[in-house]
């Protein structure tokens, strides 16, 4: 593996990761924007650092476009506003609190403890919210549809999967969704305990468990989930 930068027109240097891999014949190239913005390529063992770096010059317009519309990552801090399960909030610090808890007009998210602690406060809040509410969603559905176990990940190109076992996770950063677009994910991966597959028939599933509005939601996270993942 090895490194370099490539700098865009803006002046901002993004990582180049570029990994020798046995077995595999063309150059391939995956440009990240969440949770770090970097390049990666991976080139067969024979190819030169230098050859993988000219294709990805030749990618220039691409990843320019690419890094442009990808959200930057923004920093958790007092005074600014979030999108907590479809309600947006004011953060506001209060150190002399021990708990988190919204104001009693539901306009504002406060969370105590030390500033040092502050946006991670804000993740474990955030995560036992979605977690309760999706709780709440399955328990509205047949029980037949029901886990065995829910899990919260932090993953980047998933917001969902269920297993075999009947184990169904999330991605946390449902919680910065508009609400019937979590509950969209929700239904999608109770639908797998059914299909694990996107047969016509998982489709059918999905949409008798969410009714009304499905596609708007789907076509909701495909064009803007990314912009989920810039927060902490």
């Amino acid at each position: 593996m090895s490194d370099s930068v490539f700098v865009l027109s803006s002046g901002e240097n993004i990582p180049i990761i570029i990994t020798t891999r046995r077995g595999v014949r063309n150059i391939t190239m995956r440009p990240r924007v969440m949770p770090l913005r970097e390049i990666h390529i991976s080139k067969p063992w024979l190819t030169s650092d230098g050859a993988a770096l000219r294709f990805v010059e030749q990618k220039r317009k691409w990843l320019e476009r690419i890094f442009a519309n990808a959200p930057k990552h923004m920093e958790i801090r007092p005074g600014m506003y979030l999108d907590l399960l479809g309600r947006r909030v004011m953060l506001v610090h209060n150190p002399d609190m021990r708990s988190n808890a919204y104001s009693r007009d539901g306009t504002a998210l406060i969370i105590g403890g030390g500033a040092d602690m502050f946006s991670r406060r804000v993740r474990d809040f955030a995560k036992a919210e979605l977690l309760s509410e999706i709780k709440k969603i399955i328990a509205s559905t047949p029980r037949e549809y029901h886990p065995k176990r829910i899990s919260l990940r932090d993953t980047h190109s998933r917001w969902g999967s269920c297993s075999t076992t009947g184990t169904i996770s999330f991605s946390w950063r449902l919680a910065f969704a508009p609400y019937d677009v979590m509950r969209y994910v929700v239904m999608h991966e109770l639908a797998h305990t059914k299909h694990m597959n996107h047969s016509p028939d998982f489709w059918a599933t999905v949409r008798e468990l969410y009714g009304f509005g499905v596609e708007r939601a789907k076509r909701w996270l495909t064009q803007n989930g990314t912009s989920l993942h810039q927060y902490l």
